[in-house]
């Protein structure tokens, strides 16, 4: 038996990176896995990756008209929800002189408003003792240079989680954060203008952890299942970090 079996699972952001593996691993789990991405593109290659029993919606979670063809498409289906991954979102660097309204509107739209929104409209659909996660960054930790607009909204995704799990609690739903590190992903590697300063950031990133190399997508995956099924029951408020001990050590 998987660990998921029977279970209805929601994944924002499942096109690629951690959002992709993590849907992956919970429809090998036997979730009905429920996954979300901008473009249709991506979406369509991103259930076909997946397999098993996969339904896509097309939609931006800073869109609340989208967020709610998402959750009309899960209430259709009639077994409410049992793990939310909120993980749509991202950031890119932009140091304090430059930082622009669009630039701190779209990177707060997407994480912090984007979060909040996908894990209020799912509240008439999660099941008493559901799973919510919610990605954070070790950068929400951290005074990384330049990145001063996404550590602040990933600090905001930690704070939600503490203030959720506790108001969520009369209902045994468990609400934790799930924080990489360096995880080499598209989201990552984007951050650079070219190939050459895409390899001078992984080296740098590298440098940084003390397991010496970049995590993969399937490692957060992994941790994703782990706060999503009943191993990690007695687990609520918490931030699980994934960044091969950087934060840690």
């Amino acid at each position: 038996m998987g660990q998921l079996d029977g279970r209805t699972a929601v994944v924002t952001g499942a096109t690629s990176g951690i959002g992709l593996a993590a849907a992956r691993r919970f429809a090998a789990e036997g979730a009905h896995v429920f996954v979300t991405g901008r473009r249709q593109e991506a979406l369509d290659a991103a259930v076909t990756e997946i397999g098993g029993d996969v339904t896509g919606v097309r939609g931006d979670v800073a869109d609340l008209g989208d967020l709610d063809r998402l959750y009309a498409a899960v209430a259709e289906r009639g077994r409410g929800v049992d793990v939310l991954f909120a993980n749509a979102g991202g950031g890119e660097l932009r140091p304090l002189e430059q930082v622009t309204e669009e630039h701190f509107d779209q990177t707060f739209g997407s994480n912090v408003r984007g979060t909040l929104f996908t894990v209020q409209k799912a509240l008439p659909l999660l099941n008493d003792g559901a799973s919510v996660i919610l990605t954070g960054s070790t950068a929400g930790a951290k005074g990384v240079e330049a990145f001063g607009v996404y550590s602040a909204s990933k600090a905001a995704i930690r704070s939600f989680a503490r203030t959720w799990a506790n108001e969520l609690r009369g209902r045994a739903i468990r609400v934790n954060t799930l924080s990489p590190g360096p995880i080499d992903t598209p989201g990552v590697t984007g951050l650079a203008p070219g190939p050459a300063e895409a390899d001078r950031l992984r080296n740098a990133l590298v440098d940084l952890v003390p397991l010496g190399r970049m995590g993969t997508p399937e490692e957060a995956a992994s941790a994703a299942l782990f706060l999503a099924s009943d191993e990690s029951s007695f687990i609520t408020g918490a931030e699980l970090y994934v960044d091969g001990g950087m934060n840690q050590i």
